[in-house]
């Protein structure tokens, strides 16, 4: 726990001084009644029948000051709260490697199932967007709460050629924010792509960039949306993820990558041509792990589906760093209120 006002935890430096103010007082009124010639007068001076009841009061009013000055101080916790996302957009691959039978019944069949149930889950007054991305990226449904033009659209996808995962996270940005242009290097894909380094092109994109629009914001800190990217292969055209990667953190939108298939690939037939698909984990990984997202590992359609509930929990109540001051003064009240009720009770008096 932390204190957004630290500086006036000092007001806490009254309370030692209350104490002995207390004792004080007890000290001078036990002197002050052997004054008294009666004894039964002595007697209830001193409170002997009252025993440690008499400093029940006077304790619980000491605590609730107590805790009324951490109030005043602002304290802060990491509680698990709803979360204030109020858009996810789910990217999606309908390359022809989808239509792989090794996730029953396919892997687009399971991922559209995965997906309904998740949109099922989410709140009502979560707005989800849907983006198709193979050779080329495209925006199917624009952020909506209504589940069944969602669940339509994927039930729309068809599988095309190519897989183009920077460009199903350059949409996915797009359509988060509408007013900017992204744009990213073309990769040569025959030789290789450049790990995660930043290309060329965003440097000098940046140096263009009038100054306001410039800004950078911490990795994962937009609280607004986040992107779910869903993938069986690897990257064989369009921009380089990494540098969309680098995109989003730069926004701070969290990406989580979401696997499905198998690492060590399978030869799949597609239009008279067989070609061997493979999950590029190192890649989703890095991509989860720029942007403080996530990786998740789908084998099979039953994973695939734990995935989603896992996520789903994971976007619907999220640890964050809340003030709990109404606590704390909630707490004060109660031990004042308790502390004069028993003062009254006990001896027809308020401390």
């Amino acid at each position: 726990m932390t204190f957004l006002w630290p500086h006036l935890l000092w007001l806490l430096l009254a309370v030692p001084v209350l104490i002995g103010l207390y004792l004080l007082m007890l000290r001078r009124k036990k002197k002050a009644s052997v004054r008294y010639a009666s004894l039964a007068m002595v007697k209830d001076a001193m409170g002997v029948g009252a025993g440690f009841r008499r400093h029940v009061p006077p304790i619980l009013f000491l605590a609730s000051l107590t805790v009324m000055i951490a109030a005043i101080a602002r304290p802060a916790a990491v509680v698990t709260l709803p979360s204030q996302r109020s858009t996810v957009i789910l990217a999606m691959d309908v390359s022809g490697s989808m239509r792989a039978e090794d996730v029953e019944p396919n892997r687009m069949v399971a991922s559209q199932a995965a997906a309904k149930a998740f949109i099922a889950e989410q709140p009502a007054d979560t707005k989800i967007g849907i983006v198709a991305f193979a050779a080329s990226a495209l925006l199917v449904q624009a952020p909506t709460n209504n589940r069944e033009e969602l669940n339509e659209a994927i039930d729309r996808f068809q599988t095309q050629r190519g897989t183009a995962i920077g460009s199903g996270l350059l949409v996915s940005l797009q359509t988060l924010f509408p007013g900017e242009n992204f744009e990213v290097q073309q990769p040569d894909f025959r030789r290789g792509m450049r790990g995660g380094s930043r290309g060329q092109s965003l440097d000098e994109q940046a140096a263009t960039k009038p100054e306001a629009e410039k800004k950078i914001l911490p990795p994962g800190s937009f609280q607004s949306a986040v992107v779910i990217l869903l993938t069986d292969g690897q990257t064989t055209t369009g921009p380089d993820p990494m540098e969309a990667a680098h995109i989003a953190a730069d926004h701070g939108v969290r990406v989580y990558t979401v696997g499905v298939g198998s690492t060590e690939g399978i030869n799949l037939g597609y239009e008279g041509r067989s070609m061997r698909v493979q999950l590029d984990e190192d890649t989703l990984q890095t991509i989860a792990d720029l942007t403080r997202g996530q990786y998740f590992r789908a084998g099979n359609a039953s994973e695939l589906k734990k995935i989603y509930e896992a996520m789903n929990a994971q976007l619907i109540l999220e640890k964050t760093k809340t003030e709990i001051t109404a606590g704390f003064s909630a707490v004060a009240a109660a031990l004042a209120l308790i502390s004069v009720a028993l003062s009254m009770l006990w001896f027809n008096r308020i401390l």
